[in-house]
């Protein structure tokens, strides 16, 4: 189903919560993803009308974003996966250790959640341990919530003065990583470094908030913890059903399409909406309620199409080593404070919980 949509620069377009138009219109070629031809239906937001820098391949159309998925999924095998499967496991437990030596409330999300995908991100860039902690403060500081325009730039600028020599690093030594990897590649610095960002954006925030909205979700329903202990993988795949973090993504129409009975022209948007989608009453039955034992392939918490998320695999990993290292773990574990007082951000690119408060008994 499609609705009108007024986007804050006075662009006419569509919107859609339908799991069945979405998945529709995320697989026709004839919505393009570009950044230069898309309006956002949030005011500020990034990448509203500019075209994508090089390296930029999640907001291109093929054959240019072709080339770069290629290039990508090469570095994403199966071995580097189970590599990676053992060291998140690892660092979970490392993290872990510092939550348990921490006394009185003890916020998840600043804790556990935040610093496991960004070490995971460490290990798959091949960020050199010495420098890990300040890779990892500038990283979290390009998305914090409080952030003045004047700091979002300088976290920006810190962020791609470090990529950029630690692609120049690459260069001239390259390691057993994905950046090194892809230096033998025909990419320029430019695309290197841009990708470098692509990777961090969509690998560290996402996962960092799913993070916190699964352990929040997993100590507001009595028995769940059980239940993902018994079955972490299928129990992880409703959670992200439940809790999509991404809230929308757009796409601009490159010619009319006829879809649900209308017609869009060529050059109008239609944002699609990920969370409502994975609750749509006609593909998942009760969508509103938990149920960790539910089928649910065919979600689109990682997207649809030739643009699904390049790393899903990687966040998989890290959700079933992560949450149910938690609940085993401290088995007694609780919200400090009442479930009402934890503020579940909407309003946002990323939904999210900024703080977590929990405690246990020893």
């Amino acid at each position: 189903m499609l609705k009108r949509l007024t986007y804050p620069d006075g662009h006419l377009g569509w919107l859609t919560t339908s799991h069945e138009t979405v998945r529709q219109v995320l697989a026709d070629p004839r919505f393009s993803a570009r950044s230069d031809l898309r309006h956002m239906p949030v005011p500020g937001a990034p990448g509203n009308g500019v075209p994508a820098a090089p390296g930029m391949f999640n907001s291109m159309d093929p054959p240019e974003h072709t080339r770069y998925r290629r290039l990508l999924a090469g570095q994403f095998t199966v071995r580097r996966m189970r590599q990676l499967t053992g060291r998140v496991r690892e660092i979970v437990d490392e993290h872990l250790d510092a939550v348990a030596g921490e006394s009185g409330p003890v916020d998840l999300v600043r804790t556990w959640a935040q610093p496991v995908p960004a070490q995971v991100i460490c290990e798959l860039l091949g960020v050199p341990y010495a420098d890990r902690a300040r890779f990892q403060g500038h990283a979290l500081d390009l998305f914090r919530l409080d952030r003045t325009p004047e700091q979002a730039a300088a976290a920006y600028a810190a962020v791609h003065e470090f990529v950029r020599d630690l692609v120049a690093a690459k260069r001239v030594a390259p390691a057993d990583d994905l950046l090194s990897g892809l230096t033998a590649s025909d990419l320029t610095d430019e695309e290197l470094v841009n990708i470098g960002f692509v990777l961090l954006g969509a690998g560290l925030d996402t996962t960092a908030n799913m993070l916190a909205l699964g352990a929040f979700t997993l100590l507001t329903h009595p028995g769940a913890a059980d239940v993902l202990r018994a079955e972490p993988g299928r129990a992880v795949e409703e959670l992200l059903r439940y809790h999509s973090v991404i809230p929308f993504t757009v796409r601009a129409a490159l010619a009319d399409v006829e879809l649900d009975g209308e017609r869009i022209a060529a050059g109008e948007c239609v944002t699609v909406c990920l969370p409502e989608a994975n609750r749509d009453p006609a593909r998942f039955p009760d969508p509103d309620v938990l149920d960790l034992l539910r089928p649910s392939a065919g979600h689109v918490a990682f997207g649809h199409g030739v643009h699904q998320c390049l790393g899903q695999q990687l966040a998989r990993v890290e959700l079933q080593a992560a949450l149910p290292a938690l609940v085993t773990r401290f088995p007694s574990l609780r919200l400090a404070v009442p479930a009402a007082d934890v503020v579940v951000r909407a309003g946002s690119l990323v939904r999210g919980v900024d703080e977590l408060l929990v405690t246990w008994e020893d």
